[in-house]
């Protein structure tokens, strides 16, 4: 038994036009044709597929059969595939990539990251985007692997050359612990009592600055490769550590963290910048994004 035929994107454009329009005379006149045209494809389509998609005996007007309304979503499905298909290649032509890969770090509030994600997608529908989160080193050793085109970066990539950079503001980190924490006891603490107290440290997971320590004051400390998993145990009351602030701002509020005040800790802005390979310069998307990130800067989050 032969199967069906294949049947052309433009007979499929008719066959939709037909649906959207309720009659062959007025996709005609939307697709600039004749009714007889029209017809035509349509009957083409019917023979091509070897099934009767509009039931022509009942009515006059175009309805489709039980399996036309099959036919019609996998035909929907077809015209959305090609047009988005046909918008990607725009885009290419133009210099706009097809896609994306960042990686920011994981400092950043969150925020900040949905604001610029919301906003791309609306912006650039036919980019696909690859997100990573990293920590410390890890978001600059992205970057010079190729791995990640623009980064979102801390500090640690200063130095280091072959790399472009953009201030896009930073965040505040600020020393908490539970309110039973010997060192959230007092309003302030002396001098060296916070040495004499676990601090919760978030690991660097890449070799590019594997071994430096990054705002390390106690001598006993504890390593955390995930910063959720350094809050989750700085509300449960293990350890001091110093985090976001937008990220513990509910809890400062409701009380199950507090803000310790520390001689040690001075300045903890914590600095970003948007960061790329000077011989990889972004393409459209990456540019609009990092310019994103930097608008966002002065904004409270």
């Amino acid at each position: 038994m032969q199967g069906p035929g294949v049947p052309s994107l433009d007979q499929l454009q008719v066959f939709l036009t037909v649906v959207e329009t309720g009659s062959f005379a007025a996709a005609g006149r939307k697709l600039g044709r004749a009714t007889s045209a029209v017809s035509y494809a349509i009957a083409n389509l019917e023979q091509q597929l070897g099934v009767q998609l509009f039931d022509r005996d009942r009515t006059r007007k175009p309805t489709l059969t039980a399996i036309g309304s099959s036919v019609l979503s996998e035909a929907r499905t077809v015209s959305v595939g090609v047009d988005s298909l046909r918008a990607k290649i725009r885009g290419m032509l133009g210099g706009l990539e097809s896609e994306l890969s960042i990686v920011v770090d994981v400092m950043l509030p969150t925020g900040r990251v949905v604001d610029a994600m919301q906003a791309f997608e609306q912006e650039f529908p036919t980019v696909a985007l690859r997100l990573h989160i990293e920590a410390l080193g890890a978001v600059t050793q992205l970057v010079l692997s190729g791995v990640a085109s623009v980064g979102i970066s801390g500090p640690e990539h200063r130095g280091l050359a072959g790399l472009e950079q953009i201030r896009v503001g930073g965040v505040e980190l600020i020393p908490v612990a539970a309110p039973t924490h010997p060192l959230a006891q007092n309003d302030s603490n002396p001098p060296g009592a916070a040495r004499d107290h676990v601090q919760l440290v978030l690991a660097d997971r890449s070799t590019l600055t594997e071994g430096k320590d990054f705002g390390v004051v106690g001598v006993r400390s504890w390593r955390l490769a995930d910063l959720g998993s350094k809050h989750a145990l700085l509300v449960a009351g293990i350890g001091w550590g110093s985090m976001p602030e937008p990220m513990v701002r509910a809890d400062l509020e409701a009380g199950r963290l507090k803000h310790l005040d520390l001689p040690e800790w001075s300045n903890g802005f914590y600095a970003m910048q948007a960061i790329y390979r000077t011989e990889a310069p972004p393409g459209p998307a990456a540019a609009w994004l990092i310019e994103r990130f930097a608008n966002q800067a002065d904004a409270t989050w």
